[in-house]
């Protein structure tokens, strides 16, 4: 009765399982539930997150086309309470106290210039210090123009990529460094264009 014997096939499917003895997931333990020590892991790597970064929804064209409306984005909340924003960092920021503005709205622009620095927009152009910047991430060149404007000690001059359509400190001058959130590191979603 050879058909009741056990085939090639059959004994190399034996065989190999045993050759899989050595893959670390065999017992497949890991897919048990992790316990209190697995919650309380959990617990710190989500306080962790929420103290350093967050999660931000963009929710105007103010940083196109760096950053669309939609798009999700990380800001990372760490390095803001320790320095000074490099000049070409995009930041979140607490608006300045302006008419139509709350205090809880939040927004964000890239840094142009730091303390120290003299800042104007004349003829297209952003100058820093007296010398024209290239900037070829903006959408266009501005088309307004701005006064020579002094960005004292614990200030930012803050713009939008979007020049001709953005709310910063062409308008209402230099942001107090006490009001930046954070940095923009990555952006995490960008929804489709259906």
């Amino acid at each position: 009765m050879s058909f009741l014997r056990p085939s090639a096939v059959n004994n190399f499917f034996l065989t190999s399982a045993t050759a899989l003895k050595w893959m670390p997931c065999q017992s497949w333990g890991f897919l048990r539930w992790p316990g209190l020590d697995g919650l309380l892991r959990l617990l710190v790597l989500v306080l962790l997150w929420s103290a350093f970064s967050e999660l931000r929804f963009i929710p105007s064209s103010s940083m196109y086309p760096t950053l669309r409306v939609g798009d999700r984005i990380i800001i990372e909340k760490a390095s803001y309470y320790l320095k000074v924003p490099a000049i070409n960092d995009i930041v979140t920021f607490r608006a300045p106290k302006q008419l139509g503005i709350t205090g809880e709205d939040v927004f964000i622009k890239r840094v142009v210039a730091k303390a120290g620095d003299f800042v104007q927009v004349h003829h297209g152009s952003l100058y820093v210090n007296g010398i024209a910047q290239t900037e070829d991430f903006i959408l266009e060149r501005p088309a307004y123009t701005s006064n020579l404007t002094y960005v004292p000690e614990g200030h930012v001059y803050v713009l939008g990529d979007n020049r001709n359509n953005s709310y910063d400190s062409h308008v209402w001058g230099p942001l107090p460094m006490k009001n930046v959130i954070g940095r923009f590191v990555t952006c995490c979603y960008r929804p489709s264009n259906k």
